[in-house]
């Protein structure tokens, strides 16, 4: 992939563009092996690759300069703004709704926020695509005081822009690196994104979270299923769920389905999804994963992790080798923490792995591995 900023040394944040992309898939899958080293693999899957531009679904865009000439982008190490309306990790389709969204910033007054100053109100431009080319636009303000005129300009933007299916701001008042706060306030009636992978349909709502290179996420997610398929079960936990994915595309008319996720957005995203597909033995909450776990004293036979970047931790894996269910479903983006949790999970053969390469041109990976109870004589 060329890219001109990256070139030019404006932007970085491909730290690996600079290998080719054969190389960068044998690093990662060279890191994996040796984190896992310590460990018998039964099997290694070959990586599951990934479109090297356009394939990301999300832009968060830091909003610099002037009202009237906002640079929609990352402010870089040196403190210069740099513009990534054309990156080329992102779809064809957002530069048009880029080029709209910077006269519409100067009519509705949203003075970009000046971060030496603590001056001005929009922070970031949050913008994501649907598999189908529905958009979901979030505004992230420092106060509500634009609200109102930010209301009266969003006709004629939405006018310009029919593919904004969902509109919302989001108030973010800490003068931190903080990409949003707590209050969402909805734009539009309609406040979910409808998505669809492997004919399973999801939905995201503004604050809950969502994979951001749909192709590799449709196989993590088709592989999950396929795996769960071959195991003699017929109940499982899906703990930090998120909207469902892992769940929804493994849950069975017969199977007993848990899944737990703390963001309560999600969680509705999920229940939408389970109610639609008539799953009726699938149950979700919005509740702490590892809370929840610890609490129960009897397990299902399998139990399917996506834990965020710091692991599940020792204390559930403790409660994991403690209570021993038979098979553990491990989805991993930091394969350090994994590989330390699976190192705590010393009663577990590893059955299989393989790494899906979610984030080219950098160091990040998503995992999969399946882990299989050791039972002695």
């Amino acid at each position: 992939m060329h890219c001109a900023l990256y070139d030019a040394g404006r932007c970085r944040s491909c730290q690996w563009l600079d290998k080719p992309y054969s190389q960068q898939l044998g690093d990662k899958q060279s890191l994996l092996a040796q984190l896992l080293a310590a460990h018998a693999v039964a099997e290694w899957r070959p990586p599951v690759v990934s479109a090297q531009q356009g394939f990301r679904n999300k832009a968060k865009m830091v909003v610099s300069g002037s009202v009237e000439r906002p640079i929609l982008g990352i402010v870089n190490r040196d403190g210069e703004a740099v513009d990534l309306c054309a990156c080329p990790l992102y779809p064809d389709a957002f530069a048009p709704v880029f080029d709209r969204l910077k006269p519409f910033i100067a009519r509705a007054g949203l003075t970009p926020y000046d971060v030496g100053r603590q001056r001005g109100e929009l922070k970031f431009i949050l913008l994501t695509e649907s598999t189908s080319g529905e958009m979901m636009l979030r505004f992230v303000l420092r106060s509500p005081r634009k609200l109102a005129q930010l209301r009266a300009a969003l006709p004629e933007l939405q006018q310009q822009l029919p593919q904004l299916r969902v509109i919302s701001a989001n108030i973010q008042p800490v003068h931190m690196a903080i990409l949003e706060g707590d209050e969402e306030i909805a734009l539009t009636d309609d406040q979910v994104l409808k998505e669809q992978f492997n004919q399973v349909p999801l939905y995201i709502r503004p604050q809950s979270f969502f994979q951001t290179n749909p192709t590799v996420a449709a196989s993590l997610y088709a592989t999950a299923r396929a795996w769960v398929a071959e195991l003699p079960v017929s109940s499982m936990w899906d703990l930090f769920c998120g909207v469902g994915g892992f769940g929804l595309h493994c849950a069975t008319p017969d199977m007993q389905l848990t899944g737990i996720e703390i963001n309560a957005e999600a969680i509705a995203c999920a229940q939408q999804s389970a109610q639609q597909l008539g799953l009726n033995n699938v149950h979700f909450a919005a509740l702490d994963s590892t809370a929840f776990a610890t609490s129960r004293d009897q397990v299902p036979q399998l139990v399917l992790v996506n834990p965020p970047r710091r692991g599940i931790g020792s204390a559930l894996c403790a409660y994991l080798s403690h209570m021993a269910p038979d098979y553990l479903l491990y989805s991993s983006c930091n394969p350090v923490t994994m590989a330390q949790d699976i190192d705590r999970l010393s009663d577990y053969a590893v059955t299989r792995v393989q790494l899906f390469d979610m984030f080219p041109h950098t160091a990040h990976f998503e995992v999969l591995t399946l882990l299989t109870r050791i039972h002695t004589a």
